[in-house]
């Protein structure tokens, strides 16, 4: 298997909190995502419309907490009608060690991925998914593209209590089924594991980042959502929940795809850039 626990000397602050914070927010709010996804089929860039198209590249998505692959579907099937090679994630339910989802699930997902298309892969993560994209991504910044976060507290768990009360629930699950062959502080910001020590270093250089928020989140803290840097923080209106169909995101996801093809495409020889069938604004 390959190995990923290469660590890094360049740190960086990337977890304000280690531990799990209660955030004041408002969880019925959340019930709204049902008009968000109503609206998505009501937008032109749901239908392709005005959207950047793709070059082929592959897109994996990830779930996030307590869900399953397949709620990213309308996500999936827009990405492909844009251009994009889609692929679910492999998990059946986020609800593990993101570090074992990663060896066991996600890395042969991505390897197959690198193989059908021969060429770096974009990861899109929605809350908890989106925290193990970022992990991925710095772990293996030779294979991955792009990550594109949706309401992920990458920053530091700051939650609803119910949020925090279920990963606990989920904590205890994951010690008592795995044992010795998990830390003792699985699931939790002290642990130790590849996976959260990823998170402190900084998003190699060679990999676009993008960060998407809603100040109207209703699961977890905004404010930990965020890299800080205006550059790659985009700011919708919504739910948490909502993210995953909310239309202004699919626009938002287009772009910078498009941005990340380019950004590489100047990088490549003149030849290859002449025969790219995507064509990129000059600055």
């Amino acid at each position: 298997m390959r190995r990923t626990n290469v660590r890094s000397p360049a740190r960086s602050p990337q977890i304000l909190t280690r531990d799990y914070l209660e955030a004041p927010v408002s969880l019925l709010s959340e019930v709204l995502c049902a008009v968000e996804l109503g609206l998505l089929h009501a937008a032109p860039v749901y239908y392709g419309l005005g959207a950047a198209h793709g070059d082929g590249s592959a897109v994996v998505l990830i779930p996030g907490f307590l869900c399953p692959d397949h709620y990213l579907f309308f996500l999936h099937k827009w990405l492909g009608r844009i251009g994009y090679r889609p692929l679910f994630s492999g998990i059946n339910l986020n609800a593990e060690c993101p570090n074992l989802l990663i060896q066991r699930r996600l890395n042969q997902t991505i390897d197959r991925a690198l193989t059908k298309t021969g060429r770096r892969i974009h990861l899109i993560g929605h809350s908890l998914g989106g925290i193990i994209a970022r992990s991925i991504a710095a772990q293996r910044p030779r294979d991955i593209a792009s990550v594109i976060t949706l309401g992920s507290p990458f920053r530091g768990t700051v939650a609803h209590s119910a949020i925090l009360f279920a990963a606990e629930a989920v904590r205890l699950r994951i010690l008592k089924k795995h044992g010795p062959a998990v830390l003792p502080n699985c699931y939790t910001g002290h642990c130790t594991c590849d996976f959260v020590d990823s998170l402190q270093r900084s998003m190699p250089p060679s990999v676009f980042e993008t960060a998407v928020y809603t100040i109207d989140d209703g699961v977890v803290d905004w404010r930990y959502c965020r890299t800080g840097n205006s550059e790659t923080d985009f700011p919708v209106s919504g739910t948490h929940i909502g993210l995953a169909f909310n239309p202004s995101v699919y626009s938002i996801i287009a772009d910078r795809l498009g941005q990340t093809h380019c950004a590489q495409n100047k990088l490549r020889p003149r030849r290859a850039r002449v025969a790219s069938r995507v064509k990129c604004a000059t600055t």
